[in-house]
């Protein structure tokens, strides 16, 4: 994960200073069974490659995100491998997520609050613990925080407002369709890194959060025209790109007050990037 997390910063880069090609992810609903197929290609730092990714909010007993990651040879493109992709989401989005809490949580940033008790709840836990020392985390989720906090020793809370109550960092990684975060529950100088709704009319943050934050997405394009949460605020509320931040274009953290906002869509760049990583390592590893 240490590793993952420069190379997404790296990644984040490349994207925000063009020498990236993706277009925004195509999307088709399959709405017999509530769910979404989505295909995103992109070529960057020298990887080629696509994710197919599927996302069916309503499985039991099986994951909601599952994905493959096809690799192909930039110089011909010729087809290299073919590997899943569920990890490497589950894995990718955290990383970026701790790149962002790098930036834009306050250095003595100490309490965070996990709003969802999913994969993404474990990612994170994992990521953000590598860059920032956190003394206190909770969990809420309406089903299963308690085997959560039991399995990873952090606090289960009995609601949202209760376990973000004077936290630091707040990660949303949720299903809702429904904000689920309200800015009247945050204290000064608190970060967001908000994961779930992924398509335009879904929400997970209410408008008097979108209305005081500064908001720093993934990609300008991809959150006009996916999320619901940054549509709502406005486009003209986007301070900028996280990758504008890693290069130091746009300013990360600007006061200790401040309410920051990172919405994560996650893009194929990131997922193909760390498709590479892996293949090269495996190819490392079986070299005569």
């Amino acid at each position: 994960m240490d590793e993952l997390i420069d190379l997404m910063g790296k990644t984040l880069a490349l994207f925000s200073r063009g020498e990236a090609q993706q277009p925004v992810r195509s999307v088709v609903p399959v709405a017999t069974a509530g769910g979404f197929m989505g295909t995103m290609p992109a070529h960057v730092a020298g990887a080629l490659g696509v994710k197919i990714v599927t996302f069916f909010p309503r499985n039991v007993g099986l994951h909601t995100h599952l994905a493959t990651i096809h690799l192909f040879r930039p110089e011909t493109g010729e087809p290299l491998a073919s590997m899943d992709g569920r990890l490497i989401t589950e894995m990718r989005t955290a990383a970026v997520s701790a790149v962002a809490t790098q930036l834009l949580a306050r250095a003595d940033a100490n309490v965070l609050s996990i709003l969802g008790s999913g994969v993404q709840a474990r990612s994170h836990l994992e990521a953000l613990r590598l860059v920032r020392s956190f003394r206190d985390v909770r969990v809420w989720s309406p089903h299963n925080a308690g085997a959560f906090a039991r399995a990873w020793g952090v606090r289960a809370c009995a609601g949202a407002e209760e376990a973000v109550q004077g936290a630091d960092v707040v990660v949303t990684a949720t299903s809702s369709t429904t904000p689920v975060l309200r800015g009247s529950w945050l204290v000064p100088g608190a970060h967001v890194n908000a994961i779930g709704a992924c398509r335009p009319d879904w929400r997970e943050l209410d408008d008097e959060l979108l209305g005081r934050a500064r908001i720093i997405v993934d990609s300008r394009e991809g959150a006009l025209r996916e999320s619901g949460d940054v549509m709502a605020a406005g486009g003209g509320r986007i301070a900028g790109e996280l990758g504008e931040v890693v290069l130091g274009r746009v300013p990360g953290r600007t006061s200790a007050g401040e309410l920051t906002v990172f919405k994560s869509l996650g893009m194929a760049v990131e997922d193909v990037a760390t498709a590479k990583l892996v293949y090269d390592r495996l190819t490392t590893l079986h070299r005569p």
